[in-house]
């Protein structure tokens, strides 16, 4: 992984073999980003991608290996509990198979490159767990 800081902005490059939640928490960590924005493009060889279950309050996740192109990804950072919280949903496809499959992220290894776009909000916003839908919900 490496990154470069343009003011708010930062470029990140997770490079074949990384994991990219683990590489974007690294970042925010790293750059004490605390609320923000995601979006990336690139290549993933092993992800798995969730949907949440609105009847059993949790998400049900499928694994998808082989030639997959982020098509597209969109997500969010904030906290919870003092800790980095990424709400990320991707996109995948490989039009070859004629695949298309989109979910909330919860695994994404990098087969060749990922390109991904952070910008760092000023302040913080915190989540809390809501029992009445069952997702950590955000905080003002």
């Amino acid at each position: 992984m490496e990154y470069r800081r343009y003011g708010n902005d930062y470029v990140l490059r997770i490079d074949k073999g990384e994991e990219v939640l683990a590489s974007i928490t690294e970042l925010c960590k790293k750059e004490d980003i605390l609320l923000g924005s995601v979006s990336g493009i690139g290549a993933l060889g092993d992800v798995t991608l969730g949907v949440f279950n609105t009847e059993k309050f949790g998400y049900e996740s499928v694994r998808y290996t082989g030639d997959y192109e982020i098509a597209s990804c969109s997500g969010n950072i904030s906290t919870m509990n003092g800790n980095t919280y990424l709400h990320i949903h991707m996109v995948i496809g490989n039009t070859v198979e004629g695949q298309c499959h989109g979910g909330h992220l919860n695994q994404g290894i990098v087969s060749l490159t990922g390109e991904f776009f952070i910008h760092k909000l000023e302040g913080t916003v915190d989540r809390k767990y809501s029992e009445e839908v069952g997702l950590n919900l955000i905080q003002f």
